[in-house]
């Protein structure tokens, strides 16, 4: 078993489009810009979760500009794919009642890899499962859904009913697309390449959690990233990352909790109930943020065989059960 890495870049290339790396505005419309011991850190909010860009080796004012076009890209990405949203494409392909929807190169894309996602997991990663999320609310309550719940949703659940071309998709009533489990680390690549074609400097991107970077902080000083602990906000494990990415997925701020078992918010789209015997938390390195997010999610959902499965992908991982 393995990925294939030419779907994958091909999935996800950036062009500047020419773009200059000259900063429209000197106020800051969402984010902010201070200095990072000898370089620059962005800061802003986004895809409902704090986002930074590292910036080592370059001036104020090329990092104002960088910082100016992260901002503008993931802000346009989060608009294009939310499911939060009644004014973009998923919106009207989630409401198109059978009817086939124009659709663009990107999004073409982004359905490729999710099809390669859930052809690696034999049918476990699958971004129709979404539509679950309206029995199931992980808030760390007791509620768990009834079994007749559930299955009135599955119909609704299966990849293998969308339907897409380059130009188009079409859903069975009642089906839902949501790319929640691939856009943050989609993001996170878009933007370090983006930024790497303006600046050849290291850089690292992070969005919530979702790290990459296109090479070392210093010559012989790498970047440090901690993971946190599951069981408290220590750090219990600190990384060394000279360049790559790290993709963490986990239960440990998403589950329900009844008559002492743990319901993890990782979801079965063949049976709808929880995946059992997961880790808590996987951390996977792997060369770019969304291959690292797949291997990871899908290793969640191998349940106890989640370790074996990144073995046999030969990739490095930190798994805490």
């Amino acid at each position: 078993m393995a990925f294939e890495e030419n779907a994958l870049d091909s999935a996800f290339e950036v062009s500047s489009g020419g773009r200059s790396m000259k900063s429209k505005n000197n106020h800051n419309d969402g984010w902010d810009v201070k200095p990072f011991e000898s370089g620059w850190k962005c800061s802003f909010s986004a895809m409902a979760s704090p986002c930074e860009v590292l910036f080592a080796q370059c001036s104020e004012r090329e990092a104002r500009a960088l910082s100016e076009m992260a901002f503008n890209e993931v802000k346009r990405i989060e608009k294009k794919f939310s499911r939060y949203r009644n004014d973009n494409i998923v919106y009207r392909i989630n409401n198109s009642d059978n009817q086939t929807v124009d659709i663009d190169e990107e999004l073409f894309r982004l359905l490729s890899f999710s099809d390669q996602c859930y052809q690696i997991s034999d049918g476990l990663f699958d971004i129709t499962s979404g539509v679950l999320r309206k029995v199931w609310r992980f808030d760390g309550s007791d509620k768990v859904p009834s079994a007749e719940d559930i299955d009135n949703l599955l119909p609704q659940v299966g990849w293998s009913n969308v339907h897409y071309t380059p130009t188009a998709v079409k859903l069975n009533v009642g089906m839902e697309l949501d790319f929640g489990g691939i856009g943050k680390e989609y993001a996170v690549d878009r933007v370090l390449l983006m930024l790497s074609e303006q600046l050849q400097q290291p850089m690292l991107i992070n969005f919530g959690g979702d790290i990459a970077t296109n090479g070392m902080l210093f010559p012989d000083h790498q970047w440090s990233i901690g993971v946190e602990a599951i069981s408290n906000d220590a750090v219990t494990k600190l990384l060394n990352v000279s360049g790559g990415a790290i993709a963490t997925s986990g239960d440990s701020r998403r589950f329900l909790l009844r008559n002492g078992v743990r319901y993890t918010h990782v979801l079965n789209p063949k049976t709808g109930w929880p995946i059992e015997h997961a880790p808590h938390s996987m951390t996977v390195a792997a060369p770019s943020c969304v291959q690292a997010g797949m291997l990871s999610t899908i290793a969640l959902l191998q349940g106890k065989q989640a370790e074996v499965f990144l073995d046999e992908m030969g990739v490095t991982y930190w798994s805490q059960r």
